[in-house]
């Protein structure tokens, strides 16, 4: 008996020309009649979905998180409910700022994404490699974005768009001195932490409230290229930390990083030295030390790169009961902002994929759709409520009422009240080691050196002017580097 499969079309119609197309005589022209021709030539104009507008390339695995302590005092969500408890995990990595076919090596945040399958839902822990970001608001999110991308009159990436950006936006310090240190180019996906990096709240069975923020641990060790390095890695290979995941993984090398938890009560929150939901700060390990959840271990690669990572969708609007919000204002647009890109850019039906959909229980009313693939609840009502079926819903599922801090509504400037860009980025470069201030300092005077045009000056000085407010010695090498001569007098204070 043959084992051969037959070659079909999309609807399971055999083929017998594959490669040859049907047409009037030997040299003719092509008839439209040829169905296959179509479908073959149509998918193929379709087999890129649009790439994501940030962190468009990227790199994911499944893998396990188990529970090895017990924060049940802090949070009812069942994926913490004992020690031990392993649930199924995707995780995908990415740079933020490139396209595609970008290096892996860029100087750039590496995106940190995580989706938990756990039985009371989908949760999704959406993060970079950084416990920052470079804006407070989602509102000024769409300008940052066009300054990392590309020029619309030279279609170049433009330092001077950039530092231009940055150098208008303070708030942006912290981060970008980070990612001008070597963390700004983590050697592989494997050797870097994570963070969820906005203020999230936990809720327990007794109904408290607590606001933590996620840091997940590299437990493979930091390590990152110097500048030099990374460039050189560049050229060698651009897709050198997709090809180390893949490889570890298959080697059964199963990355793991440790899941850590800040705790800030709501009184703590009120007398915090700044706003504790700007993601622009930090929460002090000293006041609110680092508490160990749990271990994630990535121990399989997809069989299918398209199907799962290309495909994959995180938004933060994915959580479950006992992880909640936060005032953050930058999270508050990510609830919107993430799930809508991918029903623009994947589909409505985006969660009905297999890397995406729940693998519990889903029961609801949302219908037809591009790309229903699910049988759309056949014959079953499409409306709430109705006589027909028993769906109900939860009443232990409508969570607490919570008192908001005012209720004036307005449009407020963030940094009025709160306008201390320099503090944590001064505090930050103060404890690097001498060579890691080296490298920073030469790796921002080489990133300014590329600001052209006639606002030059104006774009450099203004930006100097934040590195001295944070630091006199950041200040003073990047200036040097620069070719700027400062008057000491001019620093005394």
């Amino acid at each position: 008996m043959s084992t051969k499969k037959t070659l079909t079309t999309q609807a399971g119609t055999p083929v017998n020309n594959y490669e040859d197309s049907q047409s009037v005589g030997e040299r003719g022209p092509l008839l439209l009649q040829d169905y296959f021709l179509q479908e073959k030539l149509a998918h193929f104009n379709r087999e890129r979905i649009p790439e994501r507008v940030v962190h468009a390339k990227g790199s994911g695995a499944y893998g396990t998180f188990t529970v090895t302590h017990d924060i049940t005092k802090y949070t009812r969500a069942k994926i913490f409910s004992e020690i031990g408890k392993q649930t199924k995990m995707f995780t995908r990595f990415s740079t933020v700022g490139g396209e595609k076919g970008s290096a892996d090596a860029e100087r750039d945040p590496r995106g940190f994404a995580l989706k938990f399958y756990t039985e009371a839902g989908n949760w999704d822990l959406v993060g970079n490699n950084t416990p920052v970001f470079f804006i407070k608001d989602a509102k000024k999110f769409p300008d940052f974005i066009h300054t990392q991308k590309r020029d619309p009159y030279t279609n170049c990436k433009s330092a001077t768009m950039v530092w231009d950006y940055w150098s208008l936006n303070p708030e942006s310090l912290h981060q970008v001195l980070i990612l001008m240190s070597d963390r700004g180019t983590p050697k592989t996906f494997r050797h870097m932490n994570g963070y969820g990096s906005h203020a999230f709240s936990m809720i327990n069975a007794d109904n408290e409230r607590v606001y933590v923020k996620f840091h997940y641990k590299t437990m493979q060790g930091i390590e990152n290229f110097t500048d030099a390095e990374a460039t050189e890695m560049r050229g060698i290979d651009p897709d050198h930390a997709q090809r180390d995941l893949v490889k570890s993984i298959d080697e059964k090398n199963f990355p793991k990083y440790a899941l850590k938890i800040q705790v800030m009560t709501l009184e703590e929150a009120k007398t915090f030295k700044w706003n504790p939901f700007d993601v622009t700060k930090v929460w002090s390990h000293n006041d609110y030390p680092l508490q160990d959840v749990g271990v994630i271990e990535l121990n399989e690669n997809p069989d299918n790169y398209f199907a799962h990572v290309e495909q994959s969708a995180f938004a933060p609007s994915n959580l479950v009961d006992g992880i909640g919000f936060s005032p953050d204002k930058m999270l508050q647009g990510r609830i919107l902002s993430y799930a809508d890109a991918h029903r623009y850019r994947i589909g409505v039906n985006f969660d009905a994929l297999p890397v995406n959909k729940c693998p519990f229980m889903v029961n609801n009313y949302h219908r037809d759709g591009a790309m229903r693939s699910d049988g759309n609840g056949g014959s079953a009502p499409n409306y709430f409520p109705n006589s027909f079926d028993d769906i109900e819903v939860d009443d232990q599922a409508k969570g607490i009422n919570y008192a908001l801090e005012s209720n004036l509504v307005g449009y407020f400037d963030g940094n009025e009240n709160d306008n201390d860009h320099y503090t944590q980025p001064g505090d930050l470069f103060r404890i690097f080691t001498p060579e890691q201030k080296a490298n920073t300092i030469s790796n921002i005077v080489g990133a300014m050196s590329g600001i052209e045009g006639d606002k030059k000056d104006e774009i450099i000085n203004r930006q100097l002017c934040h590195w001295f407010r944070a630091n006199v010695e950041l200040g003073m090498g990047v200036a040097k580097g620069l070719g700027v001569t400062i008057d000491p007098s001019l620093l005394r204070q």
